[in-house]
């Protein structure tokens, strides 16, 4: 039995679903992996194949929207799809889901499945123009199209799965059920001590949806009047108008109220560091790994009651939820563990048994597997 997955980014591959590839081989499946730059000198490459796993590398434009550009994407899954003939097809985030389940009603594959990862900007329910409105139309009407010939869909948050029902993307026929994100291992995200004084960190990319402006904004405010804390941001500046600016960035640096770590492959060591994880996002998340690597460390988690977050955080219990784009609520929050720096070691505690119990990546999976009937 053959078992096809596609990604849109090559290193997710190894990030969000190795565990998963393993886990298919484990279970006698034969997996190809597919995605764009994978080339034969990929590092990425090479970690998929030491797995086990076929490599092939497709055409496929992560960003944009270009008629001629996602035809492509279709006609080489379908051809790739042909060679393989995979008994099982599973396609994560926007592109892949919807060409790779065309192309694999189009190529024959006897088992279709979808796995919404989070919508994105597309359908953010702050949408600031009309070409996101537009884009969020032609979305819609594109996973419409897709998933009538998926044989279920897997979802990572109850919201979006509510949403795809209203829009009519789901029809009465196509079964879907929601499983708890992308899970995280456990023991590769092992709790760590304390810091001496009380640290927050923000990890993702720096994109404006992801509430980093409203992160720095509290710094700012709560700087003054704790000047021993620390304010730790991890992450890379994107190519995008929805980007952090390298300028401000530069400035909250400049101003020694944030503390810059980068882009990390890593990010044990910058939420060991920390006492607190905060992400103040507005991005139509699935559920954001990040949050529940924090979890698994042992750290009280500050985010917003949006999809995709609030089912990761009880509030007052493993962290506290605030509404997204609030300043004064996420201070206020934040400053909660400042005043009483104790509120860390409980929180953490009941943070990592979340993690236990809840997202464990082994959990998450042995989930998909039974869903799709393979184990």
């Amino acid at each position: 039995m053959k078992f096809l997955i596609i990604a849109g980014a090559p290193g997710s591959l190894i990030r969000f679903r190795g565990h998963l590839i393993s886990d298919l081989i484990e279970q006698g499946l034969t997996v190809h992996a597919a995605g764009p730059d994978l080339p034969p000198d990929s590092e990425i490459r090479a970690l998929l194949e030491q797995k086990g796993a076929h490599v092939h590398e497709i055409y496929l434009k992560r960003a944009g929207m270009n008629l001629v550009d996602d035809l492509r994407t279709l006609v080489d899954l379908a051809q790739l799809m042909r060679r393989v003939r995979p008994d099982y097809v599973l396609g994560y985030t926007v592109k892949p889901v919807i060409f790779g389940t065309l192309a694999g009603a189009l190529a024959g594959c006897p088992q279709r499945f979808a796995l919404i990862t989070g919508l994105g900007y597309a359908f953010s329910e702050y949408s600031e123009n009309h070409r996101q409105c537009l884009v969020g139309g032609i979305v819609t009407r594109l996973y419409r199209q897709s998933l009538r010939h998926a044989h279920k869909v897997f979802f990572q948050n109850p919201d979006d799965q509510t949403l795809f029902r209203q829009l009519g993307v789901l029809n009465g026929t196509t079964p879907s059920v929601v499983v708890n994100g992308s899970g995280v291992d456990i023991e590769h995200y092992a709790p760590r001590d304390y810091p001496g004084r009380v640290t927050f960190v923000l990890i993702s990319r720096l994109l404006i949806d992801k509430g980093v402006r409203e992160y720095v904004e509290a710094a700012y405010r709560l700087k003054e009047a704790f000047p021993e804390a620390t304010f730790l941001l991890v992450g890379g500046l994107d190519n995008t108008t929805r980007s952090i600016t390298l300028q401000e960035l530069d400035r909250w640096v400049a101003d020694e109220v944030i503390t810059y770590l980068g882009k990390l492959d890593d990010v044990r060591e910058a939420l060991a560091t920390a006492s607190v994880f905060v992400l103040p996002t507005f991005y139509r998340e699935g559920i954001p790994r990040t949050i529940l690597e924090a979890l698994a460390m042992g750290r009280p988690v500050i985010t917003t009651n949006t999809p995709g977050c609030r089912e990761t955080v009880v509030d007052g219990e493993n962290g506290y939820l605030v509404p997204p784009r609030d300043t004064d609520r996420l201070a206020s929050a934040m400053r909660k563990f400042l005043e009483d720096p104790e509120l860390t070691v409980g929180m953490g505690k009941r943070a990592r048994e979340a993690a236990l119990t809840k997202y464990d990546v082994r959990l998450v999976n042995a989930a998909m597997l039974k869903e799709m009937g393979i184990s």
